[in-house]
């Protein structure tokens, strides 16, 4: 392969900017520009080096240059990183002397694609990668450091290869269609496999709503009726004037939407229209997005007004796999107020949101928890995911029809096709492409 180089810190002026170069040729052409005591060809791997990047006369700067030789580097080729000053001057004219000397630009996710077609990481780690540079949040980072350390590529490894066994054994069968006698693979065992894998499988593909939700945020639609104090409640937990607030009813006419960090978690508030009758068509619109803004949310924050409770849930539909939190808002109008049982009171014009922010924190803890089990975040993951279980399915049911090997071999081929497009064992040009073309550059 070329050797590539392109800048892997962000795009600006900074303390300091990091050059990246890999491949066959890489030490050898950074070394034609970097002047110190020893030369770049002599050093050992995982060696930091300080001098002077110099063409001719000029000197451009004074740097650090590590590196790294194949194959115990990120790319599985020689890698050299230069750590210049983080002028734009200086970053762009390291740049073009590397390409004068024969480098190529890197096009975006090329040194990751590089490390995944060298071995050194399969798909789901690289696309890991990228998840790690865009997390927002802890749970975001934990959950692609979770995928960068292989845990998914271990699950389906494991699927895979039991599936393998009996796929020999009953392709074995059909090399000897003449003796119809012969069976190498016990269809029981095979059944139980199946249906063990079906069990993997559905939930994979079932922990791709908590995965999603990381990733995307947890949609949390606030709903009441009017002058309840929902954007007052948006504003208090935001901690600033993101919706208009007004004693005039029908003020929120469309949702507004916000994100926000509690514990580590991204959650998406959404603030609807107030939910009562009326006869304006523009509010009625409203409204209406105020029930599609539920029914999309995973959880849904019950506004009422403590001094004159009105309970609006009755006009959304199907709410029933809603969680649910019921919060009495104007407590400090009413000094005794008691919340009844699984409520709780809050004031949010005081701005005094604490107790309804940790109900949202324990209730992510909860359904986000991902230290125990692996978590599908990927929509490629989870469609493929989805494809290995109806063919997995298919299986089971040949099996129960005693339908021939020919049909079964077939069933569990897709199966494996699926399961191995995840990791990159089976992938295409075309999605590697895609996957990659994501990328920032210098990644």
């Amino acid at each position: 392969m070329n050797t590539i180089c392109a800048i892997s810190t962000p795009y600006g002026s900074g303390g300091i900017a990091v050059v990246r170069v890999s491949g066959t040729n890489a030490i050898a052409m950074v070394d034609g520009l970097f002047h110190a005591r020893k030369s770049l060809t002599e050093a050992k791997a995982y060696t930091v080096h300080y001098g002077e990047i110099r063409q001719r006369a000029e000197i451009l700067d004074q740097v650090l240059v590590s590196v790294f030789r194949a194959p115990h580097s990120f790319t599985g080729e020689d890698v050299v990183e230069i750590a210049c000053h983080g002028s734009m001057y200086i970053q762009q004219t390291l740049l073009q002397w590397l390409v004068d000397a024969g480098c190529q630009m890197a096009k975006a996710g090329e040194f990751t694609q590089r490390a995944f077609l060298n071995g050194k990481m399969d798909l789901t780690e690289a696309e890991a990668v990228a998840d790690l540079i865009a997390a927002q949040t802890k749970a975001e980072k934990d959950l692609a450091l979770s995928q960068l350390r292989g845990e998914i590529s271990t699950e389906l490894a494991a699927l895979r290869e039991r599936l393998l066994t009996f796929t020999s054994l009953i392709e074995l069968e059909l090399d000897f269609a003449d003796h119809e006698e012969l069976e190498f693979a016990d269809r029981q065992q095979l059944f139980d496999l199946a249906q063990e894998i079906d069990t993997t499988i559905s939930q994979l593909v079932g922990s791709f709503k908590t995965g999603n939700a990381i990733k995307q945020g947890i949609p949390v639609a606030i709903i009441g009726a009017p002058n309840v104090g929902k954007s007052t409640l948006l504003n208090a937990l935001l901690g600033e004037e993101r919706a208009i607030v007004s004693d005039i009813q029908g003020t929120t006419r469309d949702t507004v939407e916000d994100t926000l960090v509690l514990g580590g978690m991204l959650f998406r508030f959404i603030d609807t229209a107030g939910m009562r009758q009326t006869d304006d068509t523009i509010e009625n619109m409203g409204i209406e997005r105020s029930r599609q803004a539920a029914q999309k949310a995973a959880v849904i924050i019950h506004l009422q007004d403590a001094t004159q409770p009105i309970n609006t849930l009755s006009q959304l539909d199907s709410i029933e796999d809603k969680h649910i939190i019921h919060v009495y808002n104007k407590v400090d109008l009413m000094p005794t107020f008691v919340a009844e049982e699984n409520c709780i009171g809050i004031s949010a014009k005081g701005g005094k949101v604490d107790n309804l922010r940790q109900l949202l924190i324990t209730y992510a803890e909860e359904q986000c928890n991902i230290r125990n089990a692996v978590t599908i975040s990927n929509t490629r993951h989870y469609e493929a995911l989805v494809r290995a279980q109806s063919a997995i399915q298919r299986v089971k049911d040949g099996l129960e029809l005693q339908l021939s090997g020919e049909f079964l071999s077939m069933d569990l081929q897709d199966c494996l096709s699926a399961l191995g497009e995840i990791t990159g064992q089976i992938t295409s040009q075309e999605v590697l492409n895609n996957i990659f073309g994501k990328f920032c550059i210098g990644k």
